[in-house]
Formats: structure tokens, C-alpha cells, sequence
């Protein structure tokens, strides 16, 4: 099906809406697309834009729990087939007559956006990539069956590695803004200790040779995991490798305008530019060549 239902086009259109204000680094690489992929693209993203806001736009705890909550009991009801009649359950409806998707994943979203209720500081590293599985690991695998043919175990593991490197790349770009709005610290314990930096430090926004050797541990774990998915980029379909490809590089690119920003992620916002993204795509354009060689 190519052309949606004239209902749904305006269903598809609100998902376009959300990812567009709240991604721009997504909807620039993704809304290159074939038409049909890329809305399927946004109606996953608005999926999880509203587990991410059932709790950060909530007043209180009890607020957040009571939201994800009735979320969770919309998707109850959209596994069972009985869908929500909003926009983004219909167009998700629509997505999955289509692709095969993992509904389980969608659990695993609002499982993972349920811990940051009641937030618990991650005391080891594998506690933090547990998290990132959930929240981010669940989108590379959600967007995996739209993007490839090959929905193998393999092909799930990677997609998800490539959501846990973006998480940790958020959390290493929202350092500040995860104190400061959110009173979250995602560095695990041992890690600050590992390096000698406190979390008293980290709240005060001490930025120095010890914060930042942690940062680049950390950086480093999920460029390893970019790296690493370079090569799974033959095993998507042609017309999404250079899309799938660019989100990838311009998130990474996030690393890079921390280091040259001094590595101030506590009161700086530190983001690629339309400019510097035209320009990796170029790149990207120029590797997936020596890729598909």
C-alpha cells in the first residue's frame, strides 16, 4: 500500500509533526525515505515521544506513574486490537499491518521510561546498558523490520547496540540538563569512582581533567558500537542505508561538538548544525560506497 486511507493521512502528518519539533537530527536523516518507510519511521517515534513525555512533562510522580499507566493500558488494548482512537494508535495500527513489528518492544519502552519515576543512580555500567536497552535498544529493534528484510537475531542484537550508543551519547551531551531539570545522574557510581569524580562534583558542574576522562570512557564505549555497526549497513534495504547511516554519523557527530566545545555539557547545549550535517552526509554518501563494495 502505498498511499494511505485519506483518514489516515492527517493521522500520519500529526507523527511527521512530533518527530520534526522534537528530532530534528532524525527527521533530517529519515524523511529521506521512501514515502511509505519514513511515515512508518514517524509513528514509532511518536510512540515513544509520548512515553518519554508521560514522565517528563508530569508534575509529580504520582503523575508520571498514573500516565504510564494509561499508556500502558492503551497498548493493552492496541495488542488486543482494540485501538486507541488518536492519531498516533492509528497510524501505529497502520504500520503494523505492514511491517513486523516487535510489539514486545513497545513494553520494553514504557518499561524503561517507567525506572525514571522513581530514578535510582545505575551503580555499574551494566546497569546503565540494561537501561539504554530499554529505551533506546527497543527503538533500533521497532525500526528494524521497517529498514531491513532481515529481522534475524543478529541483525535485533546490532539494532539494538546502535540504540544503546545514541542513549549513551544523550546522556553524555545532557549531562546539566539531566541534574538540573530532572535531578538524574545516569553515570553509574563506579564509574565516577573509577575515575575519582564525585557526584557532588558532577552536581556542581566541576568540569575537569577527571570528569573529563570519564566522559571519553564512556564515549569511547559507544563508538565502539558505532563502529561496529558499519558494517551491518549491507543488510538493510539500499534506499535506507544512506538515512539509517546519517542518523547514525550525526549523533556520533554530537561527541565531537562536546570535545570541541571544551566539554561543557553542563551548561552548554551542544548540538550539530544543519551546516556540519550536510556536510557528514555527504561523507556518509562517499563510505557507503567503499560499504557496498
Amino acid at each position: 500500500m502505498k498511499n494511505p486511507a485519506p483518514s489516515l493521512v492527517g493521522d500520519y502528518k500529526y507523527c511527521q509533526s512530533v518527530i520534526k519539533k522534537y528530532s530534528k537530527s532524525f527527521y533530517y536523516a529519515f524523511s529521506a525515505l521512501p514515502e511509505e518507510d519514513a511515515r512508518a519511521v514517524y509513528a514509532v517515534y511518536a510512540f515513544c515521544r509520548m512515553a518519554d513525555d508521560a514522565i517528563d512533562e508530569a508534575d509529580s510522580k504520582e503523575e508520571a506513574t498514573d500516565n504510564l499507566l494509561e499508556l500502558r493500558v492503551q497498548l493493552d488494548g492496541f495488542c488486543n486490537g482494540e485501538v486507541p482512537e488518536t492519531p498516533m494508535w492509528r497510524a501505529l495500527n497502520d504500520v503494523r499491518s505492514r511491517y513486523d513489528l516487535d510489539l514486545s518492544m513497545l513494553y520494553a519502552q514504557i518499561e524503561g521510561q517507567a525506572s525514571d519515576v522513581h530514578f535510582e543512580q545505575p551503580e555499574t555500567f551494566e546497569e546503565l546498558i540494561d537501561y539504554s536497552r530499554k529505551v533506546a535498544g527497543s527503538v533500533g529493534r521497532l525500526l528494524l523490520p521497517i529498514l531491513s528484510e532481515d529481522t534475524s537475531a543478529e541483525r535485533q542484537l546490532h539494532a539494538e547496540n546502535l540504540g544503546v550508543a545514541m542513549q549513551i551519547t544523550n546522556i553524555l551531551r545532557d549531562v546539566g540538563e539531566d541534574v538540573d531539570l530532572h535531578d538524574r545522574v545516569y553515570i553509574p557510581k563506579f564509574v565516577l569512582s573509577q575515575f575519582g569524580y564525585s557526584n557532588e562534583q558532577l552536581r556542581n558542574g566541576e568540569l575537569n581533567v577527571d570528569f573529563i576522562d570519564l566522559w571519553e570512557h564512556l564515549a569511547r564505549e559507544a563508538e565502539v558500537l558505532y563502529d561496529d555497526f558499519q558494517d551491518e549497513i549491507i543488510h538493510y534495504k539500499e534506499e535506507a542505508r544512506i538515512p539509517l547511516l546519517l542518523s547514525m554519523s550525526v549523533y556520533r557527530e554530537i561527541l565531537t561538538e562536546v570535545r570541541k566545545n571544551g566539554y561543557d555539557c553542563f551548561k552548554r547545549r551542544n548540538f550539530v548544525s544543519m551546516k556540519r550535517k550536510m556536510e557528514i552526509k555527504e561523507q556518509v554518501k562517499r563510505d557507503l560506497k567503499s560499504l557496498e563494495r
